[in-house]
C-alpha cells in the first residue's frame, strides 16, 4: 500500500480520534469515500506500488491517475472538505454552524461583516442558522484534513501536501522565481531558479563604471528617503512637550433616515484636558455598502470642548494593544476651534477590504489615538 493510501486510511480511521468536530454528514461522507476506493481496489486487485516519479521529469508528463483511484477520492474528499460559501478548499482556519457545515475564514468573517451593514442576524448560507463568533467554533479535524491533501506547486507543477507547499515554493522548488543577487545595484532580472547561476555569471552590472552605480544608488536612496519620512515626522512629535493618547472604542449605531446607515461613534474622551470625539463611517456612507466587494473606513476627530484660542493639532491612529488588525500609521493635522471643531473624514489606513470586515465584523472596534499638541 502507498502512502497516499496509508495517509487516506489513517485520516478515516486513526484510533482515539475525535471526529465531533467534522459533523456527522462529513464524517459519514469521508468513510464512505474511502471505504468504497477501498472495495474498488480489493474488488479488481488495483496496485499502485513501483517507483516514484523523476524529479527531473518534465511537469507536462505527469502521470495521470486512473479514473477509479486516489483522484477519485481526493475529488470526493474535496466535495466534502471544502467551503459551503466560496466551494473552495480552506486555506487557513476552518469555521463551522451548530449543525457542521464548513465556512473558511474568509467567507465567515465576510458574514458577520454583511450582517453588520444589513442590520441583520448572520445565518448560514446552507441551513440558516445562527452564526456568530460565539455560536461558531474553530474545525481542527477539518484544517488537518485538508493540509494533507495534494495540490500542485504553481511553479513546477508538481503535487505536493498543502502543509508542505508553502516551504516548497519559497525554499525548494529549482522554478521559483527569483531575483539577480545584485539587483540593489540596479539589475532588474528575475526568472527561475536553477537559471540564476547562470545569469550572475553573465550578469553585467558588477562592471559597470562608479558613474552609473552612483545614478542607480541615488534612485535607490530617494526610495528610501520617502519610506523614512513617515518614521522621522513620529520621532519629531514625539519631542512636543504636549503629548496625549487613549484606546478608544468604536460602536456602531445607526442613523435616523428612512433608510438607515451605518455609522461608528466613541464616548466622549479626554486627552490633553480636552474632550473629544471620533466618528467613523463605511465607504463614506455609501447607500447600501453590503453589496460591494471593496470596504473602507474613514474616521473624524471632533473637539467637544470651547477653547479661547486655536488648538493646532497633529493625531494619529495605531491599532489597539489585543487587536489584529493591519493599520499603517498615517499623520493628520488640523487647527481646532470653536468654528472648525471637526476635521474632515480621512481613510482608516487599513490595508484592504479584509481588514475591513474584520473590523466590521467586531461589536466593537478598538484603536488607539495619539494627539500631539503644537505650540506656536
Amino acid at each position: 500500500m502507498s502512502s497516499l493510501e496509508e495517509r487516506d486510511v489513517g485520516v478515516a480511521a486513526a484510533p482515539g480520534s475525535s471526529s465531533a468536530g467534522l459533523g456527522v454528514g462529513a464524517v459519514g461522507a469521508a468513510l464512505e469515500a474511502v471505504a468504497g476506493v477501498a472495495a474498488m481496489q480489493e474488488e479488481v486487485g488495483i496496485r499502485r506500488e513501483g517507483p516514484e516519479s523523476d524529479p527531473d521529469e518534465p511537469p507536462k508528463k505527469r502521470v495521470k491517475i486512473p479514473e477509479g483511484e486516489a483522484g477519485k477520492l481526493e475529488e470526493r474528499l474535496y466535495s466534502v472538505l471544502c467551503c459551503t460559501v466560496c466551494l473552495d478548499l480552506p486555506k487557513a482556519s476552518v469555521y463551522q454552524c451548530t449543525n457542521g457545515h464548513l465556512m473558511c475564514a474568509g467567507c465567515f468573517i465576510h458574514l458577520l461583516a454583511d450582517s453588520r451593514l444589513k442590520e441583520e442576524q448572520a445565518t448560514c448560507p446552507n441551513c440558516r442558522c445562527e452564526i456568530s463568533k460565539n455560536l461558531c467554533c474553530r474545525n481542527l479535524a477539518v484544517e488537518k484534513a485538508v493540509s494533507e491533501l495534494p495540490t500542485d506547486c504553481t511553479f513546477c507543477l508538481k503535487q505536493f501536501p498543502r502543509s508542505s507547499l508553502e516551504r516548497h515554493q519559497k525554499e525548494e522548488c529549482q522554478d521559483r522565481v527569483t531575483q539577480c543577487k545584485y539587483k540593489r545595484i540596479g539589475c532588474p532580472w528575475q526568472g527561475p531558479f536553477h537559471e540564476l547561476p547562470a545569469h550572475e555569471s553573465e550578469c553585467s552590472h558588477p562592471t559597470k563604471t562608479g558613474t552609473e552605480l552612483m545614478g542607480i544608488l541615488g534612485e535607490m536612496d530617494q526610495s528610501h528617503r520617502r519610506d523614512m519620512q513617515l518614521y522621522n515626522s513620529i520621532f519629531s512629535l514625539l519631542c512636543y512637550e504636549k503629548i496625549g493618547f487613549t484606546e478608544v472604542q468604536f460602536r456602531p449605531y445607526r442613523t435616523d433616515d428612512f433608510i438607515t446607515r451605518l455609522y461608528y461613534e466613541t464616548p466622549r474622551f479626554t486627552v490633553l484636558n480636552q474632550t473629544w470625539v471620533l466618528k467613523a463611517r463605511v465607504n463614506d456612507s455609501e447607500r447600501n455598502p453590503n453589496l460591494s466587494c471593496k470596504r473602507t473606513l474613514s474616521f473624524q476627530l471632533i473637539l467637544k470642548s470651547k477653547v479661547n484660542s486655536a488648538l493646532e493639532c497633529s493625531f494619529l491612529l495605531l491599532k489597539g494593544p489585543y487587536d489584529d488588525v493591519r493599520i499603517k500609521p498615517v499623520i493628520h493635522h488640523h487647527s481646532f476651534s470653536n468654528d472648525t471643531n471637526e476635521t474632515d473624514y480621512v481613510p482608516l489606513p487599513i490595508s484592504d477590504s479584509v481588514e475591513c470586515n474584520k473590523l466590521l465584523a467586531a461589536k466593537n472596534i478598538n484603536l488607539r489615538l495619539f494627539i500631539f499638541q503644537i505650540q506656536k
